[in-house]
């Protein structure tokens, strides 16, 4: 009996006047994405970009519905530095979001510092925290994130898959390294495109008018095959774009209102 595939579901973009609307409706966001997790798994289970995102993250500071104690908190991507270093996702996580809300400290899952000398150890180690978490609850080729957070660069990469780097065919491992990344610093780990289209939920967060041309590129133009355009959830998986007007002036692709 032969079924029909169903194609990725398409990208809703939402675009808002001001950065502080955009962040109040992220927030509304990841609370309706969380009760729906918990409400079918009782645990939440999230992976962070950085970059700008971290800031954007206020809104869920201070939140009431937000159940801290539930969530599992990954990085889709990081910088190979100690965790108090500058360039570290996980400390503009901790400084701008985690600091100041009540989330137990082994809810947040991040790299191994005593293998920064070995990236294929640090991979191997961070892939082997995501089969922990996901491997005897869902039975699935590759994990199933209940949301991933990512921003875009101008160039169009997205977590550390860069234009024309041979990653972006990376096809079965789960976390990838890097060493030569055209953005310092130039090691890095990586989610590969498997586990962030095997996500439930994507949501893109990207603001500011120098985002403007690369936003034009992936949505109105998809087939130019930047990487942030080569992220399409495997169905039923939904990818959200939440963008300000500046990024979007440009955009041709329709806009959709935030259904909450």
């Amino acid at each position: 009996m032969s079924s029909v595939h169903q194609g990725p579901n398409p990208p809703a973009l939402i675009s808002f006047a001001s950065t502080d609307a955009l962040v109040d409706g992220l927030a509304a966001f990841i609370v309706k994405a969380q009760k729906e997790s918990l409400d079918k798994r009782g645990r939440f289970t999230i992976a962070l970009s950085g970059g700008s995102l971290p800031k954007l993250l206020r809104g869920l500071i201070d939140n009431p519905a937000v159940k801290w104690d539930k969530w599992q908190v990954f990085f889709v991507d990081e910088r190979v530095v100690p965790l108090d270093d500058p360039d570290s996702n996980y400390l503009a996580s901790q400084i701008h979001l985690f600091s100041k809300v009540p989330i137990p400290p082994e809810n947040i899952h991040p790299i191994d510092v005593n293998l920064l000398n070995d990236l294929e150890e640090l991979s191997d180690a961070y892939e082997k925290d995501l089969i922990r978490e996901f491997a005897q609850k869902d039975s699935a080729r590759f994990p199933i994130f209940d949301l991933i957070l990512l921003g875009m660069g101008p160039d169009g990469h997205t977590a550390s898959l860069f234009p024309a780097h041979e990653l972006l065919a990376e096809e079965d491992r789960w976390v990838a390294y890097i060493e030569d990344s055209p953005k310092p610093p130039a090691r890095r780990i990586t989610f590969t495109y498997p586990v962030i289209n095997h996500a439930s939920r994507v949501a893109f967060v990207a603001t500011g008018k120098e985002k403007v041309d690369t936003l034009v590129q992936v949505l109105d133009h998809p087939e130019t095959g930047l990487p942030s355009a080569r992220v399409r959830p495997v169905y039923p998986g939904h990818l959200y774009w939440f963008v300000d007007d500046a990024a979007s002036a440009n955009v041709g692709y329709p806009r959709t209102q935030l259904k909450l």
